[in-house]
């Protein structure tokens, strides 16, 4: 018997450092990076439904249908295994979207691992990480679970020890799209004739250059903390060790940003799925 309906856990990741090496021929870029899994989760239902109809419904509301990648995954899943039951997907976000948390590829991995449990597909792990490919560079990285050294495209996966840190994590109200801020970084490659290689993200002058708020922050404090991004923004975060480190970043944090509290873990809560 396979369940009628699962709850599961969708982590958000942090890179602690992504470098972007150079463009591909296909027009992807290869790249550099370590993800770390953080303890910020995505709630996510899987149900069956009697219909043979899509479903999904997010809280909050801040997603379409048919443009989402849960929604992809799931049609293509249905196609190929010839799947005539329909499903529904009950989704509490609590990941922010557009901030370079990988909460949408997050999202795409935990129904692909969930639906081949409830339907018993028995997919096999490298299929599944194809699939996840298809989907999103970061996808194969959360259906592997685990802390990794990134590179290809952001599919080819070394394991890596988890960093034994807490991190507040700095989130302004702004939807940063991947797309188009590797156009800008291809952009901006050029108008700097090169972006220095030292940096811990290859994104950080696209950012700080077109978001004037995100700017200010980051040079007001940057001498006194160690700020860093994730992903291309539009997230910042701080490592800290103690309540007195995090005290002092409380201190600097904007009154209209959000900002959680965050800690490193080793493997996603979805790893025993595979």
């Amino acid at each position: 018997m396979h369940p009628n309906s699962i709850f599961l856990k969708s982590p958000a990741k942090i890179n602690l450092y992504l470098k972007i090496l150079h463009k591909r021929p296909d027009g992807f870029h290869d790249l550099d990076s370590a993800f770390q899994l953080i303890d910020l989760y995505d709630d996510l239902e899987i149900k069956n439904l009697n219909s043979n109809e899509i479903k999904i419904i997010c809280e909050p509301s801040i997603i379409g249908t048919e443009e989402n990648i849960i929604y992809k995954a799931i049609k293509a899943l249905k196609k190929d295994y010839t799947i005539d039951k329909g499903i529904q997907i009950n989704l509490k976000k609590n990941i922010p979207i557009g901030a370079g948390l990988g909460g949408g590829s997050s999202n795409a991995a935990t129904v692909l691992l969930g639906l081949n449990k409830m339907w018993g597909l028995n997919i096999s792990n490298q299929e599944m990480l194809q699939r996840g490919k298809s989907l999103g560079a970061d996808v194969p990285f959360f259906i592997n679970g685990e802390n990794a050294f990134v590179s290809g495209i952001g599919d080819e996966l070394k394991f890596k020890e988890s960093e034994k840190v807490k991190y507040v994590l700095l989130c302004p109200n702004i939807n940063i799209s991947t797309k188009e801020m590797f156009k800008h970084y291809e952009k901006d490659l050029l108008d700097l004739e090169g972006i220095e290689k030292l940096e811990q993200n290859s994104f950080l002058r696209s950012v700080l250059s077109r978001y004037s708020e995100i700017n200010s922050f980051y040079k007001k404090n940057i001498i006194s903390f160690n700020i860093l991004l994730t992903g291309t923004g539009s997230t910042l975060f701080i490592p800290y060790k103690n309540s007195n480190e995090l005290d002092k970043i409380m201190q600097i944090i904007p009154i209209n940003w959000r900002f959680f509290l965050t800690e490193a873990i080793q493997y996603s809560p979805l790893r025993g799925m595979r």
